[in-house]
């Protein structure tokens, strides 16, 4: 969920009157795994959730969207600094405001540790919004199927189905086991790298209950037969997820049945984990998820029994999740604004999005130059030039961009940091991260304390894999970003 997790100071929320009797519960709830430092659940304006997602924005946009998932969520930040996710429902998706209020009401009773809590809702007009824990770490289809420094560990794929099972088991206890359309886009990741399971899947999208989304390949036999998801069809779901943890791919139900029947686990296993697992594990791995992939609903194992199947397997138990993932933990976290995050995702889509919104504002000094120097005929082709380029960047075609911008920059009379930062973002759309790491140097040599070049040349180091200088330069990006926010 996108991602936001909730690190709250539990004086906010826990009453003053601390006694024997509340730390007897808090540490019964906490052997349950339940949470007992988060907000109760809450109701939130149209106007709250706009502010705190700068008016919906498009670089505040954290999942998949589109025509086949019209129903967006956005990351968010509220006044006392707490970070949210916000999914804004799809305006047919739930006609009948009072149901859509029971229900978020009933999974907001919700509190795991296993899970990314819901912890408000907004039902204004027509406008149908959830606002849940802020997980940073982005999904397991990210990790699993987009990976860009390293593999998911083998031992990490383990405690993803593990954790995942004891989510849907907690959710069964509470009478929520109607889980809709679980995947991996549907587990996110915490400040340390624990894996979740999102809230948003325990609501149904519409008045009937068909929620179910996903391929058809990968729906449960049921819901094609009928229409409708029952219990069982969320442990048909939780066998494909065991498929994609074991693959490292998205492979169809029917053919990873074919490949078990005939033994072939070398096909089926990813590549990726060769000499991290003993055949066994994979083997057991196997097993638990043919089992949970059986036609008839009522051969599929219940949450309890995959739970205690699950955890005999784990590994490295005593090795923290982001270690595992490889990724810094806690304080080494850099708390990025939208601009540094789309870095360091290498988001190059949205990035263009925020230059090309920003405009040319960051060229303090250059406008009053070029208005002296319009006479001459020379410098009016320059400016053409410019402008060409401008209006290639902003409709993508960063080819003629860069020729344009080149003509300008090779003229030299006029030395501007932001065509620098646009041939920069140019270059990387063109995989020529060499020429755009250069410009983004130009832009600051020019610009000594403009963030968007440091972080241009973060995106221009991620892409040629200079992974431990990247972040120094997201890093300092991040500095003077907050020195210019302070200043303004």
């Amino acid at each position: 969920m996108g991602c936001y997790c909730s690190k709250f100071t539990s004086c906010c929320f826990i009453s003053e009157h601390n006694g024997p009797v509340n730390e007897a519960k808090n540490a019964e709830n906490e052997e349950k795994g339940e949470i007992s430092d988060l907000p109760s659940f809450r109701e939130f304006s149209v106007e709250q959730l706009r502010i705190a997602t700068s008016g919906f924005a498009f670089e505040n946009i954290v999942s998949e969207h589109g025509e086949k998932a019209p129903n967006v969520v956005y990351k968010g930040k509220m006044d006392n600094q707490r970070r949210i996710a916000v999914k804004r429902f799809n305006r047919s998706a739930w006609p009948d405001a009072r149901q859509f209020m029971e229900e978020a009401k009933a999974v907001g009773q919700l509190r795991n540790h296993r899970m990314a809590n819901l912890i408000g809702c907004c039902c204004e007009g027509d406008e149908r919004l959830l606002v849940a824990e802020f997980m940073p770490h982005e999904t397991l289809a990210k990790h699993l199927f987009h990976w860009e420094a390293q593999p998911m560990k083998w031992a990490m794929r383990l405690r993803v189905a593990l954790y995942i099972a004891e989510a849907l088991e907690y959710c069964t206890s509470k009478g929520r086991a109607l889980y809709h359309d679980l995947n991996a886009y549907r587990i996110v990741f915490d400040y340390d790298c624990n894996p979740r399971l999102s809230c948003f899947g325990l609501m149904k999208n519409s008045r009937d209950g068909k929620s179910y989304s996903t391929n058809l390949a990968f729906t449960p036999p049921e819901y094609l037969r009928t229409g409708r998801v029952t219990p069982e069809s969320v442990f048909y779901s939780f066998g494909t997820l065991l498929l994609d943890l074991l693959s490292g791919k998205h492979i169809p139900p029917s053919h990873a049945l074919d490949l078990i029947k005939d033994r072939n686990l070398q096909m089926l296993t990813d590549s990726c984990l060769e000499g991290q697992f003993s055949t066994d594990g994979g083997t057991e791995l196997v097993r638990l998820a043919s089992r949970c992939l059986q036609y008839e609903p009522r051969e599929r194992p219940n949450p309890k029994s995959l739970v205690a199947a699950l955890i005999p397997l784990q590994k490295e138990t005593e090795v923290p999740s982001h270690t595992l993932m490889g990724i810094p933990h806690g304080e080494e976290v850099l708390s990025l604004s939208a601009l540094g995050e789309a870095c360091l995702r290498m988001d190059l889509t949205a990035i263009h999005e925020i230059i090309e919104k920003l405009g040319y504002k960051d060229d303090e000094g250059v406008t009053t130059e070029l208005s002296f120097q319009m006479w001459t005929n020379q410098m009016q082709d320059t400016l053409n030039s410019k402008k060409k380029g401008d209006a290639a960047f902003r409709h993508k075609d960063f080819r003629v961009a860069i020729e344009c911008y080149t003509q300008f920059i090779d003229v030299g009379t006029m030395m501007s940091p932001t065509v620098f930062g646009r041939r920069s973002l140019s270059h990387l759309m063109n995989d020529m991260p060499e020429e755009a790491l250069n410009d983004a140097v130009q832009a600051q040599v020019i610009s000594p304390v403009w963030h968007i070049a440091s972080y241009l040349q973060a995106s221009a180091l991620f892409a040629l894999g200079r992974e431990n200088e990247a972040q120094i330069a997201l890093k300092e990006g991040s500095i003077l970003e907050e020195k210019r926010t302070t200043n303004s």
